[in-house]
């Protein structure tokens, strides 16, 4: 099985050398680089020279918009692509197909979507959506069923619970249709994804709850008549030894004053997400005991909402860790580093060549053309 692995563009706030939060209405805190397009190109690169597949772009009110930001860097970059992050109900079924058809064509197929249901009702009525939480997933549900039957070509009559659309015949059908990534740990969530999932996304938990997680959703499809994929998001602090990547999550932690910690937590704890609450029972707000498996570490969600955890070792560990993560069937992981630019070289440069090696990865970038190399001690007669 080869694996995929995917980055991150760190458009919700910037990126830095402390944990850069963000999400879940938290501000992004400071940091050193900012979410403009020289930098993120920088990191889009780096991505796609180091043998990433796609890059995940997030969504909210907290960071710069995915459709806007990806297109730009779709063309500062050549071959990435792009997982554009974004919400069903805030445009219209219709014009979200158009959107994707629309990127997917003028990019030549460098889109995946990953549709995030809502954030906090908070934050989505910010947008104007008063929904609840079951109201929106089950809105969810009509949406993708309307884009999935548009992109297939259909004419679409729908009058739905939440959504109507009338004789829609859409022109923008994109080549090839982009796989939806979906994640969410609600029984609403799970029987959304088993319907339109092609990849079920979850946030790094313990080998043990990942498993049950798999477990589920993979017996929800089943009773749909469907096969999902499965993928990961977490952190990466991967170094050449053991002792250097832990010494960096110190550093890392060291950076956090407790009071932030405190009032992170505090504003955590308020999130309707069952996703968030898994993420912070692996902790408890607590500083001394971040080691929730060997080599995965819960440092992040300290101060960020959302995905919480990092793979932390020598290249080698973080290489087994992905193997086990493999061995339940994750496919795919989406991965992080502060700062992006440079974790995503650690991670390349370290990991991926250990992946190939064991055959579970495959590289897939072109060809690069290689400098042929001459000692100048054999190279002709010596001059006197």
């Amino acid at each position: 099985m080869a694996l995929k692995f995917h980055w991150f563009l760190p458009t919700n706030g910037g990126d830095g050398r402390h944990v850069v939060g963000g999400g879940h209405g938290l501000a992004p805190g400071g940091s050193g680089r900012p979410a403009d397009v020289a930098y993120l190109t920088q990191v889009a690169r780096a991505a796609e020279d180091n043998g990433f597949t796609a890059a995940l772009t997030p969504t909210g009110a907290w960071c710069e918009d995915a459709w806007l930001s990806t297109a730009m860097l779709s063309q500062t970059s050549q071959r990435l692509k792009f997982l554009v992050a974004f919400r069903p109900g805030l445009v219209s079924p219709f014009l979200a197909a158009q959107m994707a058809g629309t990127f997917q064509n003028m990019t030549e197929g460098r889109l995946l979507l990953n549709v995030v249901t809502g954030g906090e009702s908070h934050e989505q009525r910010m947008y104007g959506d008063h929904l609840d939480k079951d109201a929106r997933y089950a809105r969810c549900d009509e949406f993708l069923e309307i884009v999935r039957r548009l992109w297939a070509g259909e004419t679409v009559d729908f009058h739905g619970e939440h959504l109507h659309v009338d004789a829609a015949t859409l022109g923008q059908i994109p080549d090839p249709v982009p796989e939806i990534y979906f994640g969410g740990s609600s029984p609403a969530a799970g029987i959304v994804a088993a319907r339109h999932a092609d990849v079920y996304l979850t946030w790094g938990e313990p080998p043990d709850a990942v498993a049950a997680k798999i477990a589920w959703i993979r017996g929800l499809a089943a009773e749909q008549g469907r096969t999902i994929r499965f993928g990961i998001r977490m952190h990466t602090i991967t170094r050449d030894t053991a002792a250097e990547a832990w010494a960096e999550a110190d550093r890392l932690l060291a950076g956090i004053d407790p009071a932030t910690i405190a009032k992170v937590q505090q504003g955590l704890r308020q999130s309707e997400s069952e996703g968030q609450r898994r993420m912070l029972d692996l902790h408890r707000g607590r500083t001394d005991d971040l080691e929730i498996h060997p080599n995965v570490w819960a440092g992040v969600g300290l101060v960020r909402g959302g995905a919480g955890t990092a793979l932390v070792g020598s290249h080698e560990q973080v290489a087994d860790r992905i193997a086990e993560y493999a061995s339940l069937g994750i496919e795919e992981f989406v991965l992080s580093a502060y700062p992006h630019l440079e974790g995503a070289y650690w991670f390349g440069e370290g990991v991926l060549p250990i992946l190939a090696e064991r055959g579970l990865w495959k590289d897939e970038r072109p060809r690069r053309r290689q400098h042929a190399t001459m000692p100048f001690a054999t190279a002709g007669r010596a001059v006197r």
